[in-house]
């Protein structure tokens, strides 16, 4: 899932302990969504204050945390397969939940969370609609949800390469609307099972996740609907998160 960015552009770009990739970009032949490369300081003071365990610097799971975070800051911002320093593009794909595989392409396509997000729910009961969202909108709607960013962090590595098992949580504060629901300032998280298939360079060939969306949606959906604002019909509507 993607890690809460925030707004990228910023003219310095300081040293990121948990992206390596984005500490080594050549800037000047990168191209870049929002014009320069991101910053994710509220995030990473986020993921710090939150998360379970520090793992130790060059173990398995500090690697595989860092590997996916820099997946995700690449998907998010950049514009060009080319560019990107941590998967094979023409091996690549993306499965969720054993739906049908997205290639490298079409996964940047459609942005992390809409590629994350699908689902073959009645349209009456979809609690996310990404047919009907852009990639700008997508990450806005997550944006303004949660302010301060949403964290990831590896729980657990089963596996080492060439085929990595881990465990992931994902969390933020759900301080800010979303599509309509007042926030209710609550934590809310979702946990999950993935694993990354790499090549001999340590690029990733397949990511496949595997999660329950009712853990995300049941905190987002569980602040008032606003006044004037339409509530989705959504079975995780009544969900609470603990």
């Amino acid at each position: 899932m993607a890690t809460g960015d925030r707004e990228a552009g910023s003219a310095e770009t300081k040293r990121d302990k948990y992206r390596s990739f984005l500490n080594d970009e050549d800037e000047a032949n990168t191209h870049w969504r929002h014009g320069g490369p991101p910053t994710y300081d509220d995030v990473n003071q986020l993921f710090e204050q939150g998360r379970t365990k520090e793992w130790p610097k060059g173990s398995l799971e500090e690697t595989v945390q860092n590997a996916v975070k820099s997946w995700e800051m690449e998907l998010s911002h950049k514009t060009r397969l080319q560019d990107f320093k941590t998967i094979n593009p023409t091996r690549f794909k993306l499965i969720v939940n054993g739906r049908e595989g997205l290639s490298a392409g079409e996964t940047l396509s459609l942005g992390s969370y809409n590629a994350l997000l699908k689902n073959s729910l009645p349209k009456e009961f979809q609690y996310y609609k990404a047919d009907e969202e852009t990639f700008e909108s997508s990450h806005e709607a997550f944006r303004t949800a949660f302010p301060r960013g949403f964290a990831w962090e590896v729980l657990q590595v089963y596996s080492g390469p060439p085929l990595i098992s881990y465990k992931f949580r994902h969390w933020g504060f759900f301080e800010g609307p979303y599509k309509g629901h007042a926030p209710t300032g609550e934590l809310v998280q979702f946990f999950g099972l993935g694993t990354l298939k790499v090549d001999d360079n340590l690029k990733v060939e397949d990511v496949e996740i595997y999660y329950d969306p009712a853990e995300l949606f049941g905190g987002l959906l569980k602040g008032k609907p606003k006044s004037g604002a339409e509530s989705p019909s959504c079975p995780f509507s009544k969900l609470t998160t603990k």
